[in-house]
């Protein structure tokens, strides 16, 4: 079972260093590789976390917030196909690849976590939450975790959480994941939704500390990753004053989903700055000898927009063949186009006239 303990994300914020994720657990050196992981130096994340499946793309996800920072390195664990599992409060890596591999290999969750759970001397303060690809599902929550914990399972879906202000979370988190079932929305959205409606009634119940959140979804569809693992999206905020508004902040805006930004047609009177800019240089309207205001003088037009692309090109500027925006003006443009100016001995002429337009009212 590959491992992925140090995942590039596919957008967000870098990995802190493990050490800063650790707590130091006083017990004697048991015999298993996880126990002696766990009284070495075993991470701890109070936190809350949805583990899912989409039944109709076979996507399998995790989603997961905490006041600890890089919470998307240890908690949740996904194989394409397979499943997803989401370990906690005393964290053990090994949860995620053993019960995949378990998974992969025809045996049940609740077989696989039970098998996990019997080797390990430290079960008492592990909270696991495992999603099967079929929608079989099974979770623990150990009587050692912190209060208040718990877990609840519905379609599709497990929920869990330790530490937390009450019981509240996880039911805002279910009644979320499952009114969205049915509705279109990607896997992902739905385990960002969730996360979100539950961080908003309280989530973790610790104030004042650092905070992240992550969400990783894994899709079986040949063609649908560029990866060998079948991720697919691997969303991570390593630390952030608001991580669950910046993780839905980043999918909406990779995502491109209406709304995330204005849209506008750009309308005022630096475009007939612009305009007259581009005039003198000989880029909008070159065979008219002097340009007239008229009603689409402050309109951002597509003729605008030529001219700008046509510039561009003549300066050798990066342009909508090579993968800007049509119609680009930032502030090296104006440079550009001010250098222009100043070569041809216009620049002089058309602040004079840009002046008639640019006092404050």
């Amino acid at each position: 079972m590959a491992r992925y303990p140090e995942r590039t994300p596919w957008v967000g914020a870098g990995h802190a260093l493990l050490a800063a994720l650790t707590l130091t657990v006083g017990a004697s050196a048991p015999a298993s590789g996880r126990a002696q992981e766990a009284a070495m130096a075993d991470p701890v994340f109070h936190t809350f976390s949805i583990a899912a499946r989409d039944p109709e793309t076979g996507e399998v996800g995790v989603a997961v917030t905490t006041r600890n920072p890089c919470v998307g390195n240890r908690v949740p664990w996904l194989r394409a196909g397979v499943g997803a599992v989401a370990t906690q409060a005393a964290t053990s890596t090994e949860y995620g690849t053993d019960i995949l591999a378990l998974l992969a290999q025809g045996v049940s969750p609740e077989e696989a976590l039970r098998r996990e759970l019997a080797t390990d001397s430290l079960r008492e303060r592990r909270q696991v939450g495992v999603i099967a690809a079929d929608g079989r599902s099974a979770q623990h929550t150990g009587t050692g975790t912190n209060p208040w914990s718990g877990h609840r399972a519905g379609p599709n879906y497990v929920t869990q959480g330790n530490l937390l202000v009450g019981p509240e979370v996880l039911a805002a988190v279910a009644r979320s994941f499952e009114g969205t079932a049915g509705s279109g929305r990607p896997l992902l959205d739905r385990l960002i939704a969730a996360i979100e409606t539950g961080h908003a009634v309280g989530g973790d119940a610790r104030k004042g500390r650092i905070q992240s959140a992550a969400a990783v979804v894994a899709d079986p569809r040949p063609g649908r990753s560029r990866r060998p693992d079948g991720i697919t999206a691997d969303v991570q905020v390593c630390e952030h004053p608001e991580p669950v508004a910046e993780i839905r902040r980043q999918y909406d805006a990779v995502s491109e989903t209406v709304g995330y930004r204005t849209l506008m047609q750009f309308q005022g009177r630096d475009v007939w700055q612009l305009k007259l800019m581009l005039h003198a240089a000989g880029y909008f309207r070159p065979g008219t000898p002097e340009l007239v205001r008229d009603e689409q003088a402050d309109l951002y037009t597509q003729e605008t927009v030529d001219a700008v692309n046509a510039f561009r090109v003549a300066e050798r500027l990066s342009t909508p063949e090579t993968g800007s925006p049509p119609g680009l003006v930032d502030r090296e443009t104006v440079a550009r186009l001010w250098q222009a100016l100043e070569r041809a001995g216009k620049a002089a002429a058309v602040r004079a006239r840009q002046r008639e337009f640019m006092t404050i009212r």
